[in-house]
C-alpha cells in the first residue's frame, strides 16, 4: 500500500526528480504546519540537508508525501532517539496516512535501532495529534514560547513513542 523512497544523495535524487514538483507543491501548502520561523522556506534545501528524507508513494507509484527524521541523538554505534517531520498530501489524508505512519515507524526502530521516536506539534497543526495518539505516541510536554512563528512567540507540544511501547502494542 505504501513505499518510501530514500534521497539520501545526488544519485538517488537524480533518480527520483520527477517527484520534485509534488515534494515542493505539498511542501509549500502545508509547511506552515511544521515550521518556524527559522527553517529555510525551501523544499529543495529539506532535501539536500537530510540525509534521512523519504518520498511517500502509494503502490502505483503516485506521490503521497515525504518525511524525514532529524536531531538524533546517540552515536556511531548506537543511535538513541530521532526527531519525525512529516507532510502527507491531502488525498494521502486518513486511513493511509496512518497505515504508512505504523510501517514507518517499524522501520526507524528496526532499521536505526532507535529507543524513542519524537514529534513536535505546532497549535495550528492539531489533526496530526489524533495521527500520532493512533500510533501510540504520548503527551510528553509543552514547550512555552519555544519559537517564533510569524514573529510571535509560539508554542511546541512535544510527544514521544518509544520502542517497547511500540512493540508491545504492535498488531
Amino acid at each position: 500500500m505504501c513505499k518510501f523512497l530514500k534521497v539520501d544523495n545526488a544519485h538517488t535524487l537524480l533518480s527520483f526528480l520527477h517527484y520534485i514538483p509534488s515534494v515542493e507543491k505539498c511542501y509549500r501548502k502545508f509547511s506552515k504546519y511544521f515550521q518556524d520561523d527559522f527553517i529555510r522556506d525551501n523544499s529543495l534545501d529539506i532535501l539536500s540537508s537530510y540525509p534521512n528524507f523519504w518520498i511517500i508513494l502509494d503502490y502505483s507509484d503516485n506521490f503521497m508525501g515525504f518525511v524525514f527524521l532529524d536531531n538524533f541523538v546517540g552515536n556511531d554505534e548506537k543511535l538513541f532517539s530521532a526527531e519525525l517531520t512529516t507532510c502527507f498530501d491531502r488525498k494521502a489524508w486518513g486511513s493511509y496516512t496512518r497505515y504508512s505512519a505504523k510501517i514507518f515507524l517499524k522501520k526507524c526502530f528496526d532499521e536505526f535501532g532507535l529507543f524513542k521516536i519524537k514529534a513536535q506539534i505546532y497549535p495550528d497543526n492539531f489533526r496530526i495529534r489524533n495521527l500520532l495518539k493512533d500510533c501510540g505516541f504520548e503527551y510528553e510536554s509543552t514547550l512555552k514560547n519555544e519559537t517564533l512563528r510569524n514573529g510571535k512567540p509560539q508554542d511546541i507540544e512535544v510527544y514521544s513513542l518509544y520502542r517497547n511501547y511500540y512493540y508491545k502494542t504492535a498488531r
